[in-house]
């Protein structure tokens, strides 16, 4: 229940613009946020490992 809260809370319009927070769109959570692709590290890491972000493959030399 508090997670569901948390994230209802997030969508709404904060009483101030420096309150607004981005949050990754699969999770939710709001550090670490890659703001190209809208998600935090960890589940572009887990996409991009699964070939499922056009354009983006694991480094390797």
């Amino acid at each position: 229940m508090p997670r569901k809260a948390q994230l209802e809370k997030a969508k709404r319009k904060p009483k101030f613009e420096v309150r607004k927070r981005n949050r990754c769109s699969i999770c939710g959570r709001p550090r670490a946020f890659i703001r190209a692709y809208g998600l935090c590290r960890m589940c572009f890491r887990k996409l991009a490992g699964e070939g499922k972000l056009p354009g983006i493959r694991k480094a390797s030399w």
